[in-house]
């Protein structure tokens, strides 16, 4: 009896190629491909770049939408320090970070 060799999980589509070509473009994939950015420091700040906008903004919910869908941030006394066209800081009690297509 004859086993199946396990290879890689398939990409979404388009997926791969993107990846392919952002490799061969030598840019940086954040740049290339237009995926957010999120810097997390503990549970006090979340910095995110290449973002579209705010969806939802309360003490206990950000949501944001990017390229590929969208980030839920929830925790306590969160508020938006700032932002710009092209970056955002989140502060407060981040409690869960989620990626939602």
């Amino acid at each position: 009896m004859k086993t199946k060799k396990k290879g890689p999980r398939p990409e979404p589509d388009g997926y791969s190629f993107k990846n392919k070509m952002a490799e061969l473009s030598e840019l940086p994939k954040d740049v290339a491909l237009g995926m957010p950015v999120l810097t997390v420091l503990g549970q006090m700040e979340l910095s995110l770049e290449n973002y579209r906008g705010i969806i939802e903004y309360t003490d206990t919910l950000v949501r944001i939408q990017t390229k590929n869908g969208q980030i839920r941030v929830t925790g306590k006394r969160l508020q938006v320090a700032y932002y710009t066209n092209d970056e955002m800081k989140v502060n407060g009690h981040i409690e869960s970070i989620e990626y939602q297509h």
